[in-house]
């Protein structure tokens, strides 16, 4: 089984550094939780992404915290099929001589706080107080919690800073006494002015309604856009068919599909061509001619090489992404084509930068002890203390995988949670900062209180008082900040491809970034979600505006949450057009989640002049 363990490293592109010691430990791996070589690979990929680990080489230094996350898995899998298993820990005795303590104490004081946060958390406080609270009560406000008790508060975790003259790391100058803040609250900021590109589902909309036909027509759709882009470039012939055989090179355009159970693999990856080209037939492929190559599930891509024998395509050159000047619809109208393309071209050449200041979350925003909603409410007063242009707020907000709304041990309903707890502190917020305030929400599949489908409807937000400075948007949804365009997608993308992908780089290549590779997929692929057929628990449905998926330009930044580690990184996407190199670099961010568990998480700010080259971005601890 060790040589089976060794090809499996080797297939997904790990070299091994002490192999026989690790062999070995994986052998024993195998064997105490029952692994096949395939599963512990990809258990393996998950910690290694996970960890960040800047090459891809297992090294035996890390085993044993690989057996650390092994354990976990198995602990994890063993609560989901028995959901009557409790297991106990040092919380559960310290919850019972909590529960003693209520008993006795009425009210518990909480640790003290710096006088700077204190008197900007009062003052932010006062307005939630004025406007009756009747989900919180004063004593709850007071309890202490883990997420209360937590050290290490606003800890710049990751820092890129291209701008200078920046005064802080977080991009932000900072106030430390309450003049100054109220000082840089009554002055008048930079008005943001936000435009949504509307393309998802309506609210209220009919869903999961789609039929096998919504299905069809969603693949043949996409590949026949590609294929159509593919020839629009000039750089490659018309798509023929791969399943006939032939001596002679030809391209070929279809989806990477996996004709067996389990993950892809090079024995059971097939293309899956048009019914234009080929009738939808599928053929499988052969990868030993590719030097590098990375292919997932769903993935379009267009394919050189032959097929001797009609049943096997050997591919000899790999084309996975589409020029940037033909990225648009090529279905469009010649006028609408013609609008989109002057607009794409009028973003890219702008000469004049643009600047923006914002703090990006995504949820959950409350710890799964309580429903108390504190990191979202520091998070908020961090904001007040900070005055971004724009905060963005990805849900889930009402957690559908949170204890209390699981077992359904709330008084309130979802919405009413919704209203009096998430909406009241966001709309004190907006009313303390003033109108030149302004922010975003994007609901997830996880909110218990919305729609499950996916792509999914905006939150509707009209009764708020303060409804001219929220943006509700579809999720996913892409939207222009002063001129900048910010693409979100609250589904996992990035930890469903990670699971699904399949790759192959030379062994005396230069190691690559995993978490880059993932994220490019969303670029080159011109969709939020390329994967086919879905992850489990994603609630697709193809009858709604099959558009809401697609891209039709880079945005210049892309906000994608995942349970993957947190990062910024800058992605350079695009190739060469006529023989002329044309690239587009974006700007992608995963800001973690705000709460993890029972203490706090991570947020994003960024300060974004126009380029990577000109931002600072920082990611802090809540």
């Amino acid at each position: 089984m060790q040589e089976e363990i060794k090809a499996e490293f080797l297939k997904s592109g790990f070299t091994l550094d002490e192999e026989e010691e690790i062999l070995r430990k994986c052998l024993t791996f195998c064997r105490d939780y029952s692994l096949q070589p395939s599963d512990l690979v990809s258990s393996w990929e998950v910690y290694y992404l996970n960890r960040q680990l800047d090459e891809p080489v297992v090294r035996d230094a890390e085993m044993d915290g690989f057996l650390g996350h092994l354990q976990n898995e198995q602990v994890g899998a063993g609560v989901k099929n028995d959901a009557d298993l409790h297991m106990y820990s040092f919380k559960d005795v310290d919850m019972v001589l909590d529960a003693e303590d209520e008993d006795t104490n009425n009210v518990i004081l909480g640790t003290p706080t710096g006088k700077s946060e204190k008197l900007h958390l009062d003052i932010y406080d006062s307005a939630r107080k004025a406007n009756g609270n009747i989900y919180s009560s004063e004593r709850k406000s007071k309890l202490v919690t883990p997420f209360g008790t937590r050290s290490k508060k606003f800890e710049v975790k990751f820092n890129i800073d291209n701008l200078p003259t920046i005064d802080t790391a977080n991009g932000f100058e900072d106030h430390e006494n309450l003049e100054d803040g109220i000082i840089k609250r009554i002055r008048r900021r930079k008005d943001c002015s936000l435009m949504v590109h509307r393309s998802g589902p309506e609210r209220g909309c009919r869903f999961l309604y789609d039929r096998i036909e919504d299905r069809f027509n969603a693949i043949e759709n996409r590949i026949k856009k590609h294929a159509a882009a593919f020839v629009a470039s000039r750089l490659n012939e018309e798509p023929m068919d791969p399943s006939v055989a032939s001596q002679r090179s030809i391209f070929s355009v279809g989806m990477i599909c996996c004709e067996s159970e389990g993950h892809l693999n090079d024995k059971s990856i097939f293309l899956q061509s048009s019914v234009k080209h080929s009738g939808g037939q599928r053929v499988r492929l052969e990868l030993n001619k590719l030097s590098r190559y990375s292919f997932f599930p769903g993935q379009v891509v267009g394919i050189k090489g032959h097929n001797p024998s009609g049943h096997c395509l050997i591919a000899s050159e790999l084309v996975d992404y589409i020029p940037l000047s033909i990225a648009a619809d090529t279905d469009l109208p010649p006028a609408k084509k013609q609008a989109l393309d002057e607009e794409i071209q009028a973003t890219d050449l702008s000469s004049t930068p643009t600047e923006i200041t914002m703090i990006i979350a995504a949820g959950p925003f409350t710890t799964t002890d309580n429903l108390s909603f504190e990191p979202l409410s520091e998070l908020l007063a961090y904001a007040t203390r900070h005055s971004p242009q724009l905060v963005i707020l990805l849900g889930p907000f009402i957690d559908s995988e949170h204890p209390q709304v699981k077992k359904g041990t709330v008084d309130l309903s979802f919405d009413d949670i919704f209203q009096s707890e998430v909406l009241r502190m966001v709309q004190d917020y907006l009313e303390y900062m003033g109108p030149t305030a302004r922010l975003v929400m994007i609901p997830s599949v996880r909110d218990a209180n919305h729609d499950f489908v996916f792509p999914q409807p905006a939150f509707d937000l009209n009764s708020l008082d303060v409804r001219h400075q929220i943006t509700s948007l579809n999720n996913p949804g892409i939207f222009e900040a002063d001129q900048v365009k910010i693409g979100c997608c609250t589904v996992d993308i990035l930890k469903h491809l990670s699971g699904e992908e399949m790759s192959g780089y030379p062994m005396d290549g230069k190691p690559n970034d995993r978490l880059s590779r993932l994220a490019s997929h969303i670029l080159s692929q011109r969709s939020f979600y390329p994967l086919y057929p879905p992850a489990e628990g994603v609630p697709m449905d193809f009858s709604l505006a099959p558009e809401a998926l697609h891209i039709s330009s880079v945005p210049d930044i892309l906000i994608l949450p995942s349970e993957l580690k947190y990062f910024v990184k800058v992605l350079s996407v695009g190739g060469t057009n006529e023989g002329e190199e044309q690239m587009k670099r974006c700007v992608c961010i995963n800001p973690g989640r705000l709460a993890k568990g029972e203490g706090g998480g991570t947020f994003v700010v960024l300060k974004y002049q126009g380029n990577p080259d000109k931002m600072n971005a920082s990611i802090i601890s809540i």
